[in-house]
Parts: structure tokens; C-alpha cells; sequence
């Protein structure tokens, strides 16, 4: 039997966030090598999934917000199977998996429910590790998360394998496991993202009167956007001539300051304006339409928007410690430092003042190769092959 894909929350949302595009991904690369599951909170269960939830994993459209959804319908039938001992679309869920694949950073009561689905599988039981970053940065992080992570980190333990996004999140979870002395950990492997390749048709001139500056990324306090907002302040008070772009789904209770922020900035006549969540086709627009983009994260667990900016041939500014330096050394970005406001203008004044410094870090972008979700979720597969056990 196919390896079991635990889609829990991003079979309820059309969130992308980089959680959720890393698990549609998956999905889509693993085709019949996986079957897709959740588990129902109404039902208590592990089922396979339903129409509509199939249906959320395929949607073009991104949601405006990140949480789970269950419409009425769902919650009553699960209910009901729950009273009458009737299970849901298990059918793919019976019999033994080759193992089971946990993509996402799972609630609570998947936490709960995950010893009996893993003890069902014949093969390895892995995780992805994304980040330790709420820990590292409790104070840019929302409540809830922060107060979670301790425990999510120890039910990471139960897997056979753990494989993190990147060499900086690897580091960070032994790191985690060492300072609570943890005696046996699974193996813990760096696998780095892949990315969805630039499409092949042509690019077009920019034709925009004056340049576009691109942000993507959720606006949050992590990401770090409330400096960008500053610097860019700084240069607009100094005559500099530019558009800035934000792109990407906000957090109102980290990023309820920054989206203020804007809101002020657009209202004072600034040229700043913020889009939300955009589909892959605005998004590939937004990256084809922009001069060069700016990351001014903090810190990552990989970094998919630089790797994105670099594939399509865009410079990226970014910091380049950690994660973000793995995707970043390869060439194409300019150093963000600390991402201090300061160091954000200075960053951003020496591209716009130099179309030529632009041209030789599109060149270096266009240079490097990254690879796809395809080759990530081969690599992946043929990793989990090696896995011994978990005693």
C-alpha cells in the first residue's frame, strides 16, 4: 500500500503559507505513491479525505486567512459517523502503509491521534521540520504558537525521521533535543525545498515609470516588513523614486502594526501598496513586473521567496545568515546585515541608483539552478527508504 500523507490542515484552508505550499506540493509531486489523509476532530478518527477536501488541496484561489475551516455539513456527518460507529472514507486509510509522511506542523489533536496512524505503518514514519523560530523569536511570534512548540518539538520524537527544510533548521532541532537531554533521537536529515520552476514563456520589458520594488512573504513580525516600511520612508523622504509591492497573507496579531503602518504611508501619498494573498499567476506576474525584491526576514526556515526571486531571474536583498544564507550564497542577492532600517535603505539605495549592479545580479541569478518540487519529493522518498525503526 501506498505511504499515508497526513493533509490534516491544509486539506481546511487555501492558505498559502510556506507550510501549506510545501504540503500541496507533496501531494501533487507524490500522485499515487501517497494517500492523502486527515484526521476528523467530529469523527475522532483518521479518515481518508472527502470531496471538498480534495478540492482545497487543488484551489488556484488563496484564502485571506490561515486557519482550518470545517463547514457545517462536515462537522454534522462526522458527528454522525462518530454516534453510529460508521467511519468515514477509510477505505484507503485500511490495510498496512508503507509509512506515513507528516508535511505539516501538526495542531494538538493530530499530535494526539498520531500513535495510533503511525503504529499502523509497516515502513518509516517521517516528519518535516520547518523551523524552530517561535522559539528563537517568541517575542515576534503569536501566543498560541509559542505556548505549543515545546510540545510539538517532543512529539517529533515518536518518528522514525525528521527531515528539515534546511542545514539551519536541522541544527536548531538537535540543538533543542540536546538542551533537553534527549537520550535516543530519530535521524534527523537536511533536505532543502524545491521550488515551482519560472514558466518557460518569455519575459517581457518592465515598462513601469519608475521601479518596482517586490515583497513577498506573509506580513508578520518575523518577516521583519515594519523595516522595510521605515527604510523605504527614509528613501521616499530623500527623493528616491519607487514603488514598493507587498504581496502575501498577514497575521493580524504580529502584523496588525505593519499593516497600520501601510495604511498611514498610503494615505500620506506614499507609493506603497499591499495586495494580500496572491494565486501563482499574479504572483508570477509580480515577479516578471519588478525591478529587483526584498526579503528583510529575520530569520527563515529555508527562504522560498529569495529562491523564487533567483529562479525568475529577479535580485533578491536579504539577510544571509542561517537559512536564508543557504539559498542566498549562490549569488544574485545583496546582504541585508541585521535588516536594520538603515541597513535596509542602504541596501535598497544602491539598486535603485545602479541599474548596472541590477544587471550583474540578474546575471548571477539566471545563472544558478534550483531544483523543482519533483526532484525534493524524489529525494525525500528515496531518504525515507534508508530509515531504520524508532524503538
Amino acid at each position: 500500500m501506498p505511504l499515508l500523507l497526513d493533509l490534516s490542515h491544509t486539506s481546511h484552508t487555501r492558505a498559502r503559507t510556506g507550510v501549506q505550499r510545501v504540503a500541496r506540493a507533496l501531494y501533487r509531486e507524490l500522485g499515487p505513491r501517497a494517500v492523502p489523509i486527515c484526521f476528523d476532530p467530529y469523527e475522532a478518527a483518521w479518515r481518508g479525505l472527502e470531496p471538498f477536501e480534495v478540492n482545497n488541496l487543488a484551489a488556484a484561489d488563496p484564502s485571506a486567512g490561515r486557519g482550518a475551516h470545517w463547514p457545517f455539513a462536515a462537522r454534522l456527518k462526522g458527528r454522525l459517523r462518530r454516534l453510529t460507529s460508521r467511519p468515514g472514507p477509510s477505505t484507503d486509510v485500511a490495510g498496512e502503509p508503507s509509512g506515513v509522511l507528516v508535511p505539516e506542523i501538526f495542531s494538538p489533536l493530530v499530535g494526539a491521534a498520531l500513535p495510533k496512524i503511525l503504529s499502523t505503518a509497516s515502513g518509516p514514519r517521517v516528519a518535516l521540520f520547518h523551523d524552530a523560530i517561535v522559539l528563537q523569536y517568541p517575542e515576534l511570534s503569536p501566543r498560541a504558537t509559542v505556548a505549543r512548540f515545546p510540545a510539538y518539538l517532543r512529539e517529533l520524537l515518536q518518528f522514525d525521521g525528521v527531515a528539515a527544510v534546511s542545514e539551519s533548521s536541522r541544527a536548531a532541532l538537535l540543538d533543542y533535543w540536546k538542551w533537553l537531554g534527549v537520550p535516543s533521537m530519530p535521524e534527523v536529515a537536511a533536505i532543502p525545498l524545491g521550488i515551482d520552476p519560472p514558466p518557460a514563456s518569455k519575459e517581457t520589458a518592465r515598462s513601469a515609470a519608475i521601479p518596482t520594488v517586490l515583497c513577498v512573504g506573509s506580513i508578520e513580525g518575523r518577516k521583519n516588513q515594519a523595516a522595510l516600511l521605515d527604510a523605504c520612508e527614509s528613501l521616499w523622504s530623500g527623493g528616491a523614486r519607487f514603488e514598493l509591492r507587498l504581496i502575501g497573507l498577514a497575521n493580524k496579531e504580529t502584523g496588525g502594526a505593519t499593516l497600520e503602518r501601510i495604511r498611514q504611508l498610503s494615505s500620506a501619498g506614499r507609493p506603497v501598496r499591499y495586495e494580500g494573498p496572491a494565486d501563482d499567476a499574479a504572483l508570477e506576474e509580480a515577479y516578471r513586473d519588478c525591478d529587483f525584491t526584498v526579503y528583510p526576514s529575520i530569520a527563515e526556515g529555508f527562504g522560498l521567496p529569495v529562491a523564487e526571486s533567483l529562479a525568475r531571474g529577479r535580485a533578491c536583498l536579504c539577510r544571509m545568515e542561517g537559512a536564508l544564507g543557504e539559498v542566498a550564497r549562490g549569488g544574485g542577492c545583496v546582504d541585508l546585515g541585521r535588516a536594520s532600517p538603515a541597513e535596509i535603505a542602504a541596501a535598497m539605495g544602491l539598486l535603485l541608483g545602479s541599474p548596472a549592479k541590477v544587471a550583474a545580479l540578474e546575471s548571477e541569478a539566471r545563472a544558478r539552478r534550483f531544483k523543482t518540487w519533483a526532484v525534493y519529493a524524489d529525494e525525500l522518498l528515496g531518504w525515507m527508504g534508508t530509515l531504520r525503526r524508532n524503538p
